[in-house]
């Protein structure tokens, strides 16, 4: 098997593990607060993390360089993760993941005033045709728009923020820092949070939230790999694969099936972002390729491809 193939089936099983981490949380969301459930499944996934982290022989210490960027960057991290876990708690999964698949066009956006990226029309218009996208999926004026809208957007937007930090940090951060800051401040975050949401955890339960820390660090550590392996513009679309996953997810466990204006907003919206993709791939249009080194659009605080 060749290198690209490696790497995209790297990528694909990387997807569907995030995808079924998602449909765990959405899950256990009916029982738990959030806060909670972030909280054990982050202490499930210190360990094999910093196991993970730990083998990388890179000779430097944990003391972040620009250690102000690398906490602003973990405190989006804690607000896109709590609103992204909010958001499949409340809404259909299909629909989170349509809003969520905003954050490359967003991350394009920001880059402009933040990096210094020069965007052209080209993009501009893909922006504004995936924007269109997310305005159809939310339908305003016609549905009501609940929290868990809100928490799709916040989380999107936050996450992208938190991308663009990376890339103004410039490899200047060991990967190490990146991921384990995050994780350590979400945990210290959510546990004092506990004394007032706390709810017991049957033990059963208790397995699903370390199925979601597991499941998250074994689909990271995939897309390290797919990332290695293949071209980021070969790897950087299959992200969508996962909301056919959350779709059958869905359909399968949670009675949902996405309706029409969903599936058109989602078809904008992919499409769009496969374009942004494309165009910086492209040589001489992207200076600093934002969207194709975002290695999952997502709200995790997983490494960013080099």
């Amino acid at each position: 098997m060749s290198a690209t193939l490696k790497g995209l089936a790297a990528a694909l099983i990387a997807f569907a593990l995030f995808s079924t981490h998602d449909a765990l949380i959405k899950a256990l969301g009916s029982d738990y607060p959030v806060f909670q459930i972030i909280f054990f499944s982050m202490l499930f996934a210190f360990v094999p993390m910093m196991m993970m982290m730990m083998a990388d022989k890179a000779e430097a210490n944990f003391r972040p360089k620009h250690p102000w960027l690398v906490v602003a960057r973990a405190g989006l991290a804690i607000i896109a993760m709590s609103c992204g876990f909010y958001a499949f708690t409340a809404l259909p999964l299909a629909e989170v993941y349509a809003l969520l698949f905003a954050m490359p066009l967003l991350i394009t956006a920001l880059s402009v005033p933040l990096l210094g990226e020069t965007v052209r029309a080209q993009r501009w218009a893909a922006v504004i045709v995936g924007l269109i996208g997310v305005l159809i999926v939310l339908r305003p004026g016609v549905t009501e728009l609940s929290l868990g809208h809100m928490a799709a957007l916040t989380a999107a937007f936050a996450n992208s923020l938190s991308t663009i930090l990376v890339r103004k940090l410039g490899g200047k951060e060991r990967p190490a820092v990146l991921i384990l800051y995050p994780m350590i401040l979400s945990m210290a975050a959510m546990s004092m949070t506990l004394p007032a949401v706390y709810v017991p955890v049957e033990l059963v339960d208790l397995g699903l939230m370390a199925a979601i820390g597991f499941l998250s660090v074994i689909a990271q550590f995939c897309t390290i790999s797919a990332y290695k392996a293949a071209p980021a513009a070969v790897v950087a679309p299959l992200q969508y694969s996962q909301i056919l996953w959350a779709t059958f997810f869905g359909m399968l466990f949670f009675s949902e099936t996405p309706d029409l204006y969903v599936g058109i907003g989602s078809a904008v919206i992919i499409a769009s972002g496969i374009f942004v993709v494309w165009r910086e791939s492209r040589e001489n249009v992207s200076e600093q390729t934002p969207v194709l080194k975002t290695a999952n659009p997502r709200f995790d605080t997983g490494p960013q491809p080099k």
